[in-house]
């Protein structure tokens, strides 16, 4: 199914995202801010990402689009979409790639994101959501939503 798992590095989603793939020995990579600029720092070098040529959160949200299949944001509520997932959504819609956005306060259907990886012929996934500061705990759930794909 998933022969490799992207994000931007960013604390929350993000990282959960790249922890869960390494743990699984799925390949993993993406872009990141020039400097490997993230909310707590830098990007420990552990994650495998490029670093984009601005140190722009937008470019990173951009690229990693771009290279993916297909992108699976993890948000808190159906109110909480924020800047940077925002602009991960218009990308998606503007390169017309698929992107299934889950809402992580409701019950998901054990089955939903591995039909749609399916359906969308998803080798590349892109995986986004709010980072830690604005919605603490997330990157828990992640892991276990992101494990159920793997």
């Amino acid at each position: 199914m998933i022969e490799q798992i992207v994000s931007g590095g960013q604390t929350g989603i993000d990282r959960a995202a790249l922890d869960i793939a390494i743990e699984l020995k799925i390949s993993h990579g993406g872009w990141c801010p020039k400097g490997r600029k993230a909310e707590d720092g830098i990007i420990p070098q552990c994650y495998q990402l490029r670093e984009t040529d601005s140190d722009n959160y937008s470019e990173r949200t951009k690229l990693n689009v771009k290279d993916s299949d297909g992108t699976l944001i993890l948000i808190p509520g159906s109110t909480a979409v924020i800047t940077g997932t925002a602009l991960t959504i218009q990308e998606a819609q503007a390169k017309e790639k698929p992107c299934l956005i889950v809402d992580l306060s409701k019950e998901l259907d054990d089955n939903l994101l591995g039909r749609w990886i399916k359906e969308n012929n998803i080798k590349v996934l892109n995986i986004a959501g709010p980072r830690e500061s604005s919605s603490s705990g997330l990157n828990i759930i992640a892991v276990i939503i992101i494990e159920t794909v793997s």
